[in-house]
């Protein structure tokens, strides 16, 4: 697993006004906390944290606080904020290297599905697992070849096998599969009879529309 260097500096101050100033200036403010020791208020430079947030990797992030010592760490939490999808606040825990940890880590897939070949769409349930395991078994990605994926087949959990890595989640928890798309599973309406005007249907329960499906 890649390893990335991350300047960071403490924050004096973990006011709202304090925090939002922060992020007017370009910063993000966050925290750094492991076993034993005090939490510690930090920020760092929006532009520094970016390609931590949005990567397809996982990597470990040494932290230097102040110029001064630096701490191995993972990105363990992360807020957006709601409207521009900016990185708003974030949680760094401290590792050590003798100690599991549960982190997320992202899933990419290979190849080609046989299934897709054959009119069926790749439907991706989950974009990563939860593993645990030592520091230095942190695998970057889980690559997932999918080229003998057919039609209604699908990766569970239970596939997944990596030497010194535990899968946290249950076994049955679908990764990706291959669909028809819902057109073509779709029944015919039935041919309406000539001069008869359709049957308005019960409606017994109406739920929330939603603007589009999952």
């Amino acid at each position: 697993m890649s390893e990335i260097l991350v300047n960071g500096n403490k924050r004096t101050l973990s006011t709202k006004g304090a925090n939002n100033q922060l992020r007017r200036d370009g910063n993000v403010p966050g925290i750094f906390y492991m076993k034993g020791l005090e939490p510690i208020p930090v920020f760092i430079s929006e532009k520094a944290l970016k390609p931590i947030v949005f990567t397809a990797e996982a990597h470990i992030i040494n932290l230097k606080i102040d110029g001064a010592d630096e701490h191995k760490s993972i990105l363990k939490n992360v807020q957006f904020d709601p409207v521009t999808d900016r990185v708003v606040h974030f949680d760094l825990l401290g590792i050590s290297a003798d100690q599991e940890i549960e982190i997320e880590v992202p899933v990419v897939f290979e190849g080609q599905s046989k299934g897709v070949k054959d009119g069926g769409i790749v439907q991706q349930s989950i974009h990563k697992v939860t593993v645990s395991c030592l520091p230095r078994h942190i695998p970057e990605h889980i690559a997932i070849n999918i080229t003998d994926l057919g039609i209604n087949d699908a990766v569970h959990i239970r596939d997944l096998s990596i030497e010194n890595v535990k899968f946290l989640q249950n076994p049955e928890v679908i990764i990706v599969s291959v669909v028809l798309p819902r057109a073509a599973v779709e029944p015919t309406p039935a041919t309406e009879v000539a001069g008869e005007e359709p049957a308005e249907p019960e409606v017994i329960g109406k739920g929330k529309q939603t603007d589009e499906e999952e």
